[in-house]
């Protein structure tokens, strides 16, 4: 009993409690990831709708792909599948199922983009910092990429360009994971790349090869199996590649030509054509019959600007994204010397080899290119460059203590620094200060950087930041500006207007004096016009400019149509007894007419006029069968031209030769089924 007393009573002493455990490290990447994604989000988001129906040319296809299965598998211009698209149509699915779902409005198509930019943005960060092991040097790619002035245009724009970007990061995550340490079944992760890619060629055809050399280059330099594997490894991509593109390029090529729509931007009816031709070498060497054509620019130049080395840095061009390039250049080239003795499958290395290859290939590419060329095509260059400075900025920091860091890191930011100086000194008008004071942060900033091995890490923290918003400062600026800003048309750009570069305003393009958010043609183009819009509109009718428009609501080769009320009513007035409800030379000036009565507008001669669908004899037959109501004039087209079909200028005629002309809204109108004039 005394034991069992002396055991339930508690000693004099009570023993010391035992410590808490250890605290763990707080992790601030996700509140910071979170911060990021949500400042994107409203970046993209944002007054989207201001910019309408953005490239009226896709907007018209998603309208027509929301309304039947067969316009959305093809990229139909119009729900009675006349004719497709220039494009393969992936990116056009996500917005024709928003429509679907939430009805025809400028938001419903837009949103789509913007959610594909806030994705792009998480996974480069996840790629960057899963590559360097630094969460803040993920974070670093990811704000570059978001505030990328032409990366705000594209994720705000229906143009293919954002689907595209989307799909080249998620096929670089994927290459850089199957050259990681310890990862088990690589070829799965190469299998996927691949098929990424191939979903990239179904967005915009033969542009996402260019990132092709970078992935394989560096499965073979680093990854992980025996070389023998790697090149088996490469040739399952290549398989998955090729079937992730080629049941939709298989499928369109043996459809029978009778029940499908017409492949616009070809000439042959043929989806190989348009891939090798109009949208594959001909971009290169300008020769793209039935386009408005490159290589008339003489010595060193195209019809779309100035070729060579300096050509992103140029007035047209340098706005939209080249304020990191310099950075991005010097990093890459450090990061390789940093990593020089480093294991032959280590992964920083690795991805310096992606993203610089990808930078090196793209935009030499852009800069040599004598074919179409969009100063909104550089967009494809914003993830490398900013992968480039995040992964190049955490290896700095690495090796900040070493001699070569500091000089390096000055050198980085004096050039950025200084080439945003004279990027917004082209914008005399636009936030005139901002230039000076970057100038002067960056000053500051070389000059401590330059002394990094000797700072104390507080003050090297502080030196690094500010270097990074100096940096930063420029293409920020240009990003809100961007996204406070309407773009519409063919051509839009980044940015302010910029002077010396043939820039009438945001959006505008090559040949100068567009409206803001429009776009203009070359000046070739222009001094050309005449003739192509005179078989746009019967009877010499030139209501539409090229990029532009004039009084009555006729669209132009760049810009949309925006019919009035009375055209609209009328073009609806038994809409379902036709077919086509009307009938215009070019898709753009049909598809103002379509969006605004949401029914099939046949687009002759698609894009530039100049494809032969449909044919005259055609077109007669179904205005015979009662299948096309009205035919719009005022229209452009290039026409035979610029080597292609002949056919919208002859339809033109014909109709011109043998219907009344009437005029609604300040549109040239013809009713097809009111017999023929005197």
């Amino acid at each position: 009993m005394e034991a069992m007393t002396a055991t339930l009573t508690p000693p004099d002493t009570a023993a010391p409690p035992a410590p808490p455990p250890p605290r763990p490290r707080r992790d601030h990447y996700r509140p910071a990831l979170a911060v990021l994604l949500l400042g994107t989000a409203v970046l993209y988001l944002w007054g989207l709708s201001s910019s309408g129906w953005a490239n009226s040319f896709y907007s018209a296809a998603v309208q027509a792909g929301s309304e039947s299965w067969k316009a959305f598998f093809f990229g139909s211009s119009d729900a009675s599948n006349s004719i497709t698209v220039d494009k393969t149509p992936l990116s056009l699915w996500p917005m024709a199922l928003s429509v679907k779902v939430f009805g025809l409005s400028s938001w419903s198509i837009l949103v789509p983009q913007a959610i594909e930019g806030v994705l792009a943005v998480w996974l480069l960060t996840a790629t960057v910092r899963r590559t360097t092991g630094a969460a803040w040097a993920g974070l670093l790619a990811g704000a570059a990429l978001a505030l990328t002035p032409v990366a705000v245009l594209m994720f705000r724009f229906n143009n293919p360009d954002a689907m595209l970007v989307l799909l080249m990061v998620a096929a670089a995550y994927a290459v850089l994971r199957a050259v990681e340490d310890g990862v088990r079944h690589p070829v799965r992760w190469m299998a996927l790349a691949g098929a990424l890619v191939g979903l990239g060629f179904l967005t915009k055809m033969l542009q996402v090869f260019l990132v092709l050399p970078a992935f394989a280059l560096v499965y073979l330099v680093a990854g992980q199996p025996k070389v023998l594997k790697r090149i088996g490894h490469l040739l399952v991509a290549f398989g998955s590649m090729i079937a992730a593109a080629g049941w939709w390029i298989a499928i369109v090529e043996l459809w029978p030509a009778a029940s499908g729509p017409y492949i616009g931007g070809s000439q042959d009816n043929s989806i190989l054509e348009l891939t090798l031709g109009y949208n594959g070498l001909g971009r290169l060497n300008g020769d793209e019959t039935g386009s408005v054509g490159g290589g008339a620019g003489g010595t060193g130049g195209s019809m779309w600007g100035e070729t060579g080395i300096g050509r992103l840095f140029t007035s047209e061009i340098g706005g939209q994204v080249a304020w990191l390039i310099p950075a991005a250049l010097v990093l890459m080239v450090a990061g390789f010397w940093f990593t020089a003795r480093r294991p032959r499958t280590d992964r920083v290395r690795a991805a310096l080899i992606l993203w610089g290859g990808w930078l090196l290939v793209t935009g030499l590419t852009f800069s040599f290119m004598a074919g179409i060329f969009h100063a909104y095509y550089t967009v494809a260059l914003a993830p490398a460059l900013a992968a480039l400075v995040g992964i190049g900025a955490h290896l700095l920091w690495q090796h900040r203590r070493s001699w070569e860091a500091g000089p390096v890191a000055a050198v980085a930011v004096a050039i950025t620094t200084v080439t945003a100086f004279f990027l917004l000194g082209r914008s005399a008008d636009f936030v005139p200060w901002l230039r000076w004071v970057v100038l002067a942060v960056g000053v500051l900033a070389t000059a401590a950087l330059f002394g990094l091995r000797w700072l104390p890490r507080r003050l090297a923290v502080v030196a690094a930041s500010v270097a990074i918003i100096a940096s930063l400062a420029g293409p920020t600026a240009y990003a809100v500006q961007t996204a406070a800003t309407a773009h519409t048309g063919s051509i839009p750009t980044a940015g302010p207007t910029v002077s010396g570069s043939g820039f009438g305003g945001p959006g505008g393009g090559p040949g100068g004096g567009g409206r803001p958010g429009g776009g203009q043609a070359p000046p070739q183009m222009q001094q050309g016009q005449t003739q192509g819009q005179m078989q746009g509109g019967p009877g010499g009718q030139t209501g539409g400019q090229t990029g532009g428009q004039t009084g009555g609501g006729a669209g132009g080769l760049l810009n949309g149509s925006e019919p009035g009320a009375a055209l609209t009513a009328l073009l609806e007035a038994n809409a379902s007894d036709y077919t086509w409800v009307a009938a215009a030379v070019g898709s753009n000036n049909a598809s103002g007419y379509q969006l605004a009565t949401e029914e099939p507008v046949m687009a002759i001669g698609g894009f530039n006029g100049s494809d032969p669908s449909p044919t005259l004899a055609q077109f007669q037959q179904y205005v015979a069968d009662g299948e096309i109501h009205y035919f719009l004039g005022s229209g452009t087209g290039f026409g035979q031209s610029m080597g292609g079909s002949n056919s919208s200028s002859e339809i033109a005629a014909w109709v011109a030769d043998n219907f009344t002309a009437t005029t609604v809204d300040g549109v040239t109108v013809y009713d097809l089924t009111t017999g023929t004039a005197s």
